[in-house]
């Protein structure tokens, strides 16, 4: 089965080797040309993916069967609507229903109107005047979100981003500004983490909890990233999350997903929900309409059903299972010197493949041409796979000695010491709970 994958980052290399491994002959485009995913495609072709006329085209002369969006951009341009409409079935929501990533007034107003568990106290202002005086009526500290797509860079947290209230009624200011709108949240404490489910819009089917790291430098500190690495455990929890709080995580997806179909909005693909662990129980933060960067490195390798008949099971809208290995993962990206302010590009990084895989770790591609030039981005991601999670870390760690250049990446991702901190933390909001083994 002829499969394009749209993309070139490091989620859609694991995407395209999940593929791949499960038979499919696969055609890639993306802007550059990603040099593993190159080594994989029996075609590649070179275009924004936002260009959805030249991807159609592509797909077109390629005679593709079924296409997989990897990145959020191309589905808020509506890159499925017009396969679909071409005939090309495709993993990944419509524009109408990628609302839940790119528009998150949509999402917060979904949420409340159909009563999704879960939800978190907001308003969206236009007015500025309002803005600021309900967030002096309401008092406690507050988040500020733009309303589209920011990569994960434009939220700003009281207490975090932001020193008070204050600072958030001059950034919601400036938002509406610039945008015209701004959405305003109640802060939730506790520790995030990461669910992400298949689904044909109907059937709902879970992969393994993953957390990620979105700060540039260790011990949680600095600016926020697209994420330096995440971890994975072997039961499918995490060691902060309790069986019940997973059940209750997985119900906040399934009832988007009613409430989705019941909207006129229906939504099929991968949705990936950025929970925040509170002393009550997970809230969600934030809906991505696709696989997560990093966490789609976490949960494909362990992937032990093939992800062809998967990809099949959520266009023909019947969708069956997905069986993953007991594994812990930990993912570790290597990012250009200065990442994400001001990073080096242009300059030429060394891989030795050979001992990567010597020592038993995974390797991933993103951000960096065919001639191993860095692009701007986070470059190279290597994964751990092993029975337990200091096995995984201790394999990411030894793998990373093998890339020379000028690179930086987080030593503590999926360490002891890092996850025992995010124990501690949820312990120290009044969490209570028997820690989960890792």
């Amino acid at each position: 089965m002829r499969i394009l994958l749209v993309g070139g980052g490091g989620r859609e290399h694991a995407i395209g080797k999940a593929l791949v491994r499960a038979g499919a002959e696969l055609y890639v485009v993306s802007k550059h040309k990603n040099p593993g995913l190159a080594r994989l495609a029996k075609e590649y072709g070179l275009a924004k993916e936002t260009d959805v006329p030249k991807v159609l085209e592509f797909a077109e002369k390629w005679g593709i069967d079924i296409a997989f969006i990897g990145p959020e951009s191309p589905l808020e341009k509506g890159i499925v609507n017009v396969f679909e409409e071409k005939g090309i079935p495709a993993v990944g929501p419509t524009r109408e229903a990628a609302q839940l990533e790119t528009n998150k007034a949509f999402a917060r107003s979904l949420m409340a109107r159909y009563e999704i568990p879960g939800r978190k106290l907001f308003h969206v202002f236009d007015d500025v005047s309002e803005m600021r005086s309900w967030i002096d009526d309401f008092g406690k500290p507050v988040v500020v979100k733009p309303l589209g797509l920011t990569g994960g860079k434009g939220v700003k947290v009281v207490g975090y981003q932001l020193r008070d209230n204050d600072e958030a009624k001059a950034y919601a200011e400036e938002l509406i500004r610039k945008e015209g709108r701004v959405l305003i949240e109640e802060r939730t404490d506790g520790v995030e983490f990461t669910f992400q489910v298949f689904t044909d819009g109907k059937r709902v089917i879970p992969m393994p909890l993953a957390q990620d790291y979105p700060h540039a430098y260790e011990d949680d500190k600095g600016p926020i990233t697209g994420g330096m690495g995440s971890y994975s455990c072997g039961n499918h929890l995490l060691p902060f999350v309790t069986r019940e709080d997973y059940k209750k995580a997985l119900e906040t997806l399934k009832a988007t997903v009613e409430a989705m179909r019941k909207n006129g909005t229906p939504y099929k693909g991968i949705l990936y929900g950025q929970f925040m662990l509170s002393r009550d129980g997970p809230v969600i933060i934030e809906y991505n309409a696709r696989f997560g960067d990093p966490e789609a490195m976490n949960v494909l390798p362990l992937l032990k059903t093939s992800l062809l008949e998967i990809t099949e099971g959520i266009v023909d809208g019947n969708l069956k299972g997905a069986e993953f290995e007991n594994k812990a993962t930990v993912v570790k990206y290597l990012a250009p010197k200065g990442y994400p302010v001001s990073p080096v590009r242009g300059v030429k990084v060394e891989v030795n493949e050979g001992a990567i895989a010597e020592a038993g770790a995974r390797l991933y591609y993103a951000s960096i041409d065919e001639s191993f030039t860095l692009l701007g981005s986070r470059a190279i991601a290597v994964v751990g796979i092993s029975e337990t999670l200091e096995e995984a870390e201790k394999m990411a760690q030894n793998a990373i000695g093998h890339v020379r250049g000028e690179l930086f990446y987080r030593r503590d991702v999926g360490t002891r010491e890092s996850v025992e901190k995010r124990v501690r933390i949820m312990k120290g909001f009044g969490k209570e709970f028997e820690p989960n083994a890792c």
